[in-house]
């Protein structure tokens, strides 16, 4: 660029070495001779100061080291849109015949033409394009009114993140080219809006907006939508949104919402997104959110709210009450939950007893963590669920006879569904609810008696295992002792205080203390 300046450089974006900024201030810096440019950086380590010398403010910035002063022919203001693609698409003229002199006639008169075929085969690549990707490409405007149009009509899906566009007028002016324009990536821009409101239809063919990283509000998000009747999926990662008021007229017809990264966003904040009609994914991973509650729905009812979310994803939070899963049980249409690295879902030894008593709490889960729950998981489940609070369901007022089942309120906002559970497999028999004896150093070994039902010649062996010892485990050391394939082993047990009843041991990840195994009780193995 020249050094000579202008006033609509105020507020552009523009590039140096390799980093992006925003022009704060143009003009003269005294004592320095010659103009100057005052720009605030995206990345404010980059800056030196805060746009202050010597005592005179000439710019503010949001960071004390933001901004630096840059001499005009060093700056980059991007270029547009068209000659973008061009740069990134059109194939370079390398073959001598495309370059060779050749003769047309026009009217009469022969005429010379040079690298015709070229020039054709330029315009048929760019007019074939449906995709086009120009991420940091330095775009900064639409370029000739009518070029975009005229060169490229077919593309569909564009991505300009991280260019420097300054305003929502050269984003409209290049998709009023692009009528058939169903995706658009403007994340990393930082743009302003126009004055006018008389907006519509720039984007009527648009399905997939992505403005990640570009600083918009909740009110800005919402005057955007309306340029958008048909729009499916909005990603917002990343732009301190505040959620400040509910969509009425617009936004009713996304399917899918990425509010991640999102950190002042609330619990009550996500009430005014709660009716949306079409909204099946919600993502709000690392938004710092630790409950949620749905307060229009009793104990084992459904909420009015988000009544199409299929999926949910709530990854990098500060979840750590049980109440939370308790609450998505309310959601009619929820079928798939995605809630890792969460105080309460640490990958850790815990993490399959953690997702077992999470599909347990969500009756209708159908997927969790992207790990499809099957019938027999879901069932092993909530038999162990049903089972592991058996004791604290009794000392609550439970009973075998649901007609004198006179369970505390304290009881049933805890574990929600465990009525239903008992309707569902029966309530838990006094010999299921065994008190587990304390752990202590007598009680980690237990005496076992290791009977083989359907092999007659094996003989009756006792053997002490440790209580904590998983069934997996004990699979493993059967089948080194039997020479038995550990996929075709069948465990159970039965206690001598219950003569008759055998217990399946069907959870792999499970303790033999979990069982409620006890000294001399004995295993019966199958294969």
């Amino acid at each position: 660029m020249s050094d000579t300046l202008t006033p609509d450089v105020i507020g552009r974006r523009v590039e140096v070495n390799g980093e992006n900024a925003t022009v704060r201030f143009a003009g003269v810096v005294p004592p320095l001779a010659g103009p100057w440019l005052g720009v605030e950086w995206d990345n404010p380590e980059r800056g030196k100061h805060d746009g202050s010398h010597e005592g005179t403010v000439y710019f503010k910035c949001r960071h004390p080291t933001g901004g630096s002063f840059i001499r005009p022919n060093k700056v980059n203001f991007g270029t547009d849109f068209l000659t973008a693609i061009k740069n990134r698409y059109v194939l370079e003229d390398g073959r001598e015949e495309d370059r060779k002199e050749q003769i047309v006639t026009l009217g009469n008169k022969p005429v010379e033409t040079v690298g015709f075929d070229s020039l054709m085969k330029q315009q048929s690549q760019l007019s074939k394009l449906q995709e086009v990707s120009l991420r940091n490409c330095a775009v900064s405007c639409a370029g000739e009114k009518g070029g975009v149009a005229e060169a490229c009509p077919n593309i569909r899906r564009v991505d300009l993140s991280k260019n420097l566009l300054s305003s929502w007028d050269e984003v409209i002016h290049i998709a009023d080219q692009l009528r058939h324009l169903e995706v658009l990536n403007l994340s990393e821009n930082k743009l302003k809006f126009p004055s006018g409101s008389a907006l519509t239809g720039s984007f009527s063919a648009l399905k997939v907006l992505v403005l990640n990283q570009t600083g918009i509000t909740w009110a800005e998000v919402l005057r955007c939508a309306a340029w958008c009747p048909g729009l499916e999926e909005l990603y917002l990662e990343s732009n301190n949104i505040v959620i400040s008021e509910r969509p009425t007229d617009v936004l009713q017809t996304v399917k899918l919402l990425d509010l991640s990264s999102n950190q002042l966003i609330d619990e009550n904040q996500l009430y005014l997104i709660a009716h949306l009609p079409r909204l099946e994914q919600l993502i709000l991973s690392d938004i710092g959110i630790s409950s949620i509650h749905f307060p229009d729905a009793g104990i084992g009812c459904k909420t009015s709210m988000f009544p199409s979310l299929q999926y949910l994803v709530v990854n990098d939070n500060q979840i750590s009450q049980w109440s939370f899963f308790n609450e998505l049980d309310k959601l009619p249409s929820l079928r798939a939950l995605s809630c890792l690295r969460n105080p309460l879902t640490k990958e850790d030894k815990e993490a399959n007893a953690t997702r077992q008593l999470i599909i347990a709490s969500i009756g209708q889960l159908k997927t969790l963590n992207k790990c499809e729950i099957l019938p027999k998981e879901r069932q092993t489940a909530e038999l162990d669920y049903r089972k592991a609070f058996g004791n604290e369901w009794k000392q609550a007022g439970g009973h075998q006879d649901p007609d004198k089942n006179r369970l505390s309120e304290e009881f049933l906002t805890a574990h929600p569904r465990y009525q239903f559970l008992c309707l569902k497999y029966g309530a838990p028999e006094d010999w299921e609810l065994k008190t587990q004896q304390p752990f202590m150093l007598k009680n980690q070994l237990l005496t076992l008696k290791i009977k083989y039902p359907d092999q007659l010649d094996q003989k009756v062996l006792e053997k002490q295992l440790p209580g904590s010892m998983t069934i997996q485990k004990v699979k493993g050391w059967l089948s080194r002792l039997l020479k038995v394939p550990v996929s075709d082993l069948l465990l159970s047990y039965e206690s001598p205080k219950e003569p008759g009843i055998e217990v399946k041991l069907e959870n792999d990840l499970q303790s033999l203390r979990f069982y409620s195994v006890e000294n001399e009780d004995c295993l019966l193995v199958r294969w």
